[in-house]
């Protein structure tokens, strides 16, 4: 299906970006309340695609590795205005955050013990409750039964021993392979009505080779002619191209690629994922901050880790619109997400032990704020950037 072939007239870039920077700068709550704000605005405000459509998009973006929310975003600009569209939407919904967290990292880089201020202490303990919650709901949604609970646990239990960048790669592939192999005794969910593909196949096709070509390619060149850039490309690429579940997930894979190397401290890396749960936008702009503060850091090491973390996410995206339709209907390939989503609750769940547990739930006083914080944004539904904002006040208070 060509872009807007849904029926719909089509729009102009300009009109799609100022669509998605009004996003940008409100939409607070992480991917599941985005895509909740997508539903509003351009199905039941501006009426660009009808729901069943749009519920097509979900499904194929959650699917795939990358980040859900963004993926969506991406897909209905260029539905709606072409590949024109679809990079405004990504530039409209990034920007925002992307900006805000680089004058973060240019603030923490130009005060040499800023890191170790008391509320850039309680931006970490936000982040503890932020991803204690994330692994609670994620556990809920992708681990409903016995088998995928058990999925988890492994993983969590040998990242914990094996804290590896390959053995998290190692951790989903195996997640995957317990779900093909127990399809019989994993839930299988229903699919919707099948529709028109989108895109051709050619395109797709070609996606898919360059997504895998630069999967392989960049760690090799960052071997053979060693530079900063070519470092920063790889692991930001190979970070974004293995996101599966959430952009929370995000979280290890990045603390693997920066601070498990020496680029930085951990207590500048939780800084900044604490300050990224307040702002508006996708998560994967914590990025930006990352390359900003790595070599070669600065306006360029931001664009480059940004644009180095979502092209696997935009390669993918347009590699399986074509063929979504067919491959969503085969019970093999659903259950075989299944494992691998089971094994990234692991995952997740084993980065809240190390490095945020271990690292900064080291006084009584810390577990007490990062309790209070994950039950208010866990039962009391108070909104995440409040929390944030509230951890950070008291961590100037109490942890200065």
């Amino acid at each position: 299906m060509s872009p807007a072939a849904d029926g719909g007239n089509r729009s102009s870039p300009a009109e799609v970006f100022g669509a998605f920077l009004k996003l940008g700068c409100s939409a607070f709550g992480g991917p599941i309340a985005h895509l909740g704000y997508f539903e509003r605005e351009f199905v039941g405000r501006r009426k660009w695609l009808d729901a069943a459509a749009y519920a097509d998009l979900v499904a194929l973006c959650q699917f795939l590795p990358g980040p859900a929310s963004s993926q969506v975003g991406m897909a209905l600009g260029w539905k709606r205005a072409g590949w024109k569209g679809g990079t405004a939407a990504w530039l409209g919904f990034t920007l925002p955050s992307a900006v805000l967290m680089t004058a973060l990292a240019f603030g923490l880089g130009s005060v040499g013990n800023l890191a170790h201020a008391g509320w850039v202490q309680g931006l970490k303990v936000a982040a503890a409750a932020v991803v204690a919650q994330a692994v609670v709901a994620m556990a809920r949604r992708l681990c409903p039964d016995v088998p995928r609970a058990a999925i988890a646990a492994a993983a969590a239990a040998t990242l914990i021993l094996a804290p590896a960048a390959w053995m998290q790669v190692a951790v989903i592939a195996a997640g995957a392979g317990a779900g093909l192999l127990g399809r019989r005794w994993l839930a299988r969910e229903p699919s919707s009505p099948t529709r028109a593909p989108m895109g051709s196949r050619t395109l797709g096709l070609g996606c898919l080779g360059f997504f895998l070509a630069l999967l392989a390619l960049l760690p090799w060149l960052a071997q053979v002619r060693p530079s900063p850039a070519l470092r920063v490309a790889d692991a930001f690429y190979r970070s974004g191209a293995l996101v599966f579940g959430g952009g929370h997930v995000v979280l290890p894979l990045l603390q693997q690629a920066t601070v498990a190397r020496g680029w930085l401290s951990p207590d500048t890396f939780l800084a900044g994922y604490g300050a990224a749960q307040a702002l508006p936008g996708p998560l994967f702009a914590f990025s930006a901050y990352l390359g900003a503060l790595v070599a070669p850091g600065g306006i360029a090491g931001a664009l480059l880790a940004l644009g180095s973390i979502y092209l696997p996410a935009v390669l993918i995206l347009f590699a399986a619109l074509p063929f979504w339709e067919r491959l969503r209907g085969q019970p093999r390939a659903r259950q075989l997400l299944a494992g691998a989503n089971a094994a990234v609750v692991g995952l997740l769940a084993s980065a809240l032990y190390s490095p945020i547990g271990t690292s900064t739930l080291t006084t009584p006083l810390r577990c007490t704020l990062a309790a209070a914080a994950f039950a208010a944004l866990q039962f009391r539904r108070v909104p995440p950037w409040l929390v944030v904002g509230a951890c950070a006040g008291l961590g100037a208070i109490l942890l200065g």
